[in-house]
């Protein structure tokens, strides 16, 4: 099974499996730390820690003491619900949703192995979690990031967030009680 999405130069492609979220646990943990750790760099998928440079042992330890702290989802400690990002069965990354302060609205993030970006992946994984969100009670789901990402920011657009810059950063909102953006 497969979708096709289009290119910025209106190309078409096809990308190989459906795209699903499924909740981190201990089953996909390992598997999400081996694309982050061949894929991605540290800063780019967890909070910094002190330990040394790189994929380090220290480091490997932490990211998945910081998953394992949202396995309780919305409702747990952290407020967070992670979901391993799946396409043809394979880990290719992990969306989140955190709980704000304002009521029924959570704030979103998301991190894709270099090989998976520039798919239409992102946005179709952003979609699910605003199912998610939505199936969750949720009326918003917020992000921040900042103008130089430019797949986050083609990302929150595809999905019909607003966006505003502010000091540095771009601050998006997606209502949910809005028409979803065609897919």
């Amino acid at each position: 099974m497969g979708w096709t999405s289009a290119d910025e130069g209106g190309r078409l492609r096809h990308v190989a499996g459906a795209v699903r979220l499924e909740p981190v646990d201990e089953r996909n943990l390992e598997p999400l730390l081996s694309v982050a750790a061949a894929e991605a760099e540290p800063g780019d998928v967890m909070p910094p820690v002190e330990a040394p440079a790189g994929w380090s042992l220290a480091r490997r330890e932490a990211f998945r003491e910081f998953h394992r702290a949202s396995f309780g989802g919305l409702d747990g400690p952290t407020g967070s619900q992670m979901y391993a990002i799946l396409v043809g069965g394979e880990v290719m990354g992990m969306v989140r949703m955190t709980r704000c302060d304002e009521p029924r609205t959570v704030e979103t993030g998301m991190w894709l192995g270099r090989s998976a970006r520039g798919q239409g992946i992102g946005a179709a994984a952003l979609r699910e979690l605003l199912n998610a969100a939505a199936l969750a009670g949720m009326r918003a789901v917020v992000a921040e990031t900042t103008p130089d990402n430019i797949g986050a920011v083609a990302v929150l657009q595809k999905c019909g967030a607003k966006l505003r810059e502010d000091g540095g950063k771009v601050r998006a909102e997606i209502c949910l009680d809005s028409t979803p953006p065609a897919l």
